[in-house]
């Protein structure tokens, strides 16, 4: 076995311990730093989101680099940063505020993953803190016609994240989104669609 080969079974074997992960942030952090593969990287990138959302007080001082590979030439270490950042952002908005700019300007990516990767994490981020996405949605409804499917069936998904809590700010939307819910090509983005127009007229019908 090679050295990444031994770090990538560390790493996996890492990930299915929750026990072990707050003594283990440190060591899979330091791997973003040292010459490693962009495979054991991406591997460390998306178990420090999953510990993030666990010990987000633990990871904080690591934000910042892993942000930093929001902006590699990989485009799988894009993702898996996006991915790492929803993660962290779901458990404490405040650790991932500063980052959100450039978050967002990742729904342009040439990499089909990585866009949906952007709208995973922002759906993610929006479970707890809704009110971060009531003036962005409009970019949403735009994804819904990507020219990547996993990001167009991801998308209706956050109107629903945000209408269960912030219905007033998916309600402009319900119009649209029922029409997509009736007339889009794809069945599961007809289905996600629905649940979003659902899930916002029974919030709003409690408010």
């Amino acid at each position: 076995m090679s050295d990444d080969d031994f770090i990538l079974k560390d790493l996996r074997d890492i990930t299915k311990n929750k026990e072990c992960w707050a003594e283990n942030i440190d060591n899979v952090a330091a791997i973003l730093d040292k010459e490693h593969s962009d495979s054991v990287k991406a591997k460390a990138l998306w178990i420090l989101g999953e510990m993030g959302l666990k010990h987000p007080a633990e990871i904080e001082r690591y934000v910042d680099a892993i942000a930093g590979y929001l902006d590699d030439d990989n485009p799988k270490l894009r993702e898996r940063s996006a991915n790492a950042i929803g993660r962290i952002g779901r458990a404490d908005k405040n650790l991932v505020l500063s980052y959100m700019g450039r978050l967002m300007e990742m729904r342009f990516d040439e990499s089909e993953n990585v866009r949906h990767a952007f709208v995973w994490a922002c759906e993610n981020i929006a479970s707890n803190a809704p009110e971060l996405f009531c003036e962005k949605l409009e970019i949403f409804l735009d994804m819904i016609s990507d020219t990547s499917l996993k990001a167009r069936i991801e998308s209706p998904e956050i109107f629903r994240v945000v209408g269960k809590r912030k219905p007033e700010c998916v309600k402009p939307y319900l119009e649209k989104l029922e029409w997509i819910s009736q007339n889009d090509e794809n069945s599961t983005v007809r289905i996600h669609s629905a649940g979003a127009v659902r899930i916002t007229e029974n919030a709003l019908r409690k408010h």
